[in-house]
């Protein structure tokens, strides 16, 4: 499982409640594109309308060994793959006030691309200094481990 793209800031911006993996429809370059590091998930955002999910915003850089597409937008919507009652189900959780979905990563598995999603609430700025607090006490702990350990 080789990850290809991390989406670093959504768990800094939003409190992650409930994860699900999906698959994602991408045309061939698409595929080779992003399995050579040429997709990003930052600013993206995934939306449940009409019984289908669609990631929004992702984007993925043309394949640089292929011919040049006449029109292609790196960063157009992409249909997310889910079980129907999955897409129900996360259509009632966005209903909920500030909740949203999230992608996370987009990997490998089993020769497939999959992306985790996760269904998360925006994170308000005192939420984010805590984070921030909560990490560098984290690592003041690690640094004094070591150097008594030392």
């Amino acid at each position: 499982m080789a990850t290809l793209a991390k989406n670093r800031r959504a768990t800094f911006d939003y409190e992650i409640l409930e994860k699900l993996e999906a698959g994602i429809v991408l045309s061939g370059q698409e595929v080779k594109s992003a399995k050579t590091g040429g997709a990003s998930l930052h600013g993206s955002y995934a939306r449940v309308a009409g019984g289908e999910a669609t990631l929004i915003n992702a984007s993925i850089k043309p394949y640089t060994y292929a011919s040049k597409l006449e029109g292609y937008d790196p960063t157009r919507s992409r249909r997310l793959l889910l079980h129907k009652a999955e897409i129900f189900k996360l259509e009632g959780r966005i209903q909920e006030k500030g909740l949203t979905l999230i992608p996370l990563e987009m990997y490998t598995s089993r020769g497939k691309i999959k992306m985790t999603i996760g269904v998360g609430r925006s994170k308000k700025k005192t939420d984010k200094r805590e984070t921030i607090k909560r990490r560098e006490d984290e690592r003041q702990i690690a640094r004094a481990v070591r150097k008594r350990q030392a």
